[in-house]
């Protein structure tokens, strides 16, 4: 996909991610919504995944370590073609496959995530695997920065340096915010870059809400023979959503009848903008 089809896929996936978590009346809105812009360039643009074969042996590899972002990831893997997208509507109901968290019964899940701190080292061994098969796969996984906090992350960044896996690409949602406020207020987390350059990894910085951005970065992978690679992406929580954005309120709540109306048209009106400035 070209940028600007990147960026309406995007504003696309939010907005059934929005319907999903307003009809099961659960959901985590503002952790998916600062997330959509990265996963979209990753599946549409980047990574080498085959929905006909979700199994292929030399595909590459995806592990959201903060599972509870999942409606993104459902419905972009739902728009590829992975599972019917008809089963979207059966998100959170009862005997649905498709839980409040990601489970490998879903076609294109890698892994069950959600107990905050796994993926990190999950995709290690997933990248050392690959390595150790002989395969050219990139293993990518996404954080969150309230996660930071868990010290499994900083187990696995310590093993993926030891171990110069650079086919494993780390992206930390910065979005600012947790569940109960500021990271900053909650667990002082600054200087991420610093640290994660001490643990041994290359990192860059961009703001993950721009499609632009995130393409050059994925583009640019590995950043340094030898190192894994970090994309810290400094992102909106409750991204296109302006009751929602920069809220930590929206980390896990459903918005009303009138807030989904109101949500769903200001969508409408930054994808007709999308379109009016790319003719």
């Amino acid at each position: 996909m070209q940028l600007k089809e990147l960026e309406l896929k995007a504003n696309a996936i939010r907005k059934r991610a929005l319907r999903m978590i307003f009809e099961a009346k659960t959901g985590h809105l503002g952790g998916t919504m600062s997330m959509t812009d990265i996963l979209v360039a990753l599946y549409y643009y980047k990574m080498n995944v085959d929905p006909k074969q979700p199994n292929k042996y030399d595909r590459d590899r995806f592990v959201l370590s903060k599972g509870h972002s999942v409606e993104t990831l459902y419905c972009v893997l739902a728009d590829m073609g992975f599972f019917p997208k008809d089963e979207l509507n059966s998100y959170s109901s009862f005997g649905s496959r498709l839980f409040g968290h990601p489970t490998v019964k879903v076609p294109g899940v890698e892994a069950c995530s959600g107990a905050l701190g796994h993926g990190a080292p999950v995709a290690v061994g997933m990248a050392i695997g690959a390595r150790k098969s002989g395969l050219d796969s990139m293993v990518y996984f996404i954080m969150g920065d309230g996660e930071q906090a868990e010290g499994s992350v900083w187990e696995a960044a310590m093993a993926a340096a030891n171990y110069k896996l650079d086919n494993l690409v780390g992206i930390l949602d910065r979005n600012m915010l947790q569940i109960t406020g500021c990271t900053e207020y909650v667990m002082a987390l600054e200087s991420l870059t610093d640290k994660w350059r001490a643990f041994g990894w290359c990192v860059k910085e961009i703001d993950g809400n721009n499609m632009r951005q995130v393409v050059e970065a994925l583009d640019a992978l590995p950043f340094e023979k030898n190192k894994p690679s970090l994309i810290i992406a400094h992102t909106v929580k409750g991204k296109g959503i302006c009751f929602a954005e920069n809220n930590h309120k929206w980390h896990h709540s459903v918005p009303s009848r009138e807030q989904y109306k109101v949500a769903m048209m200001e969508l409408e009106r930054q994808m007709q903008e999308m379109t009016d400035h790319g003719k």
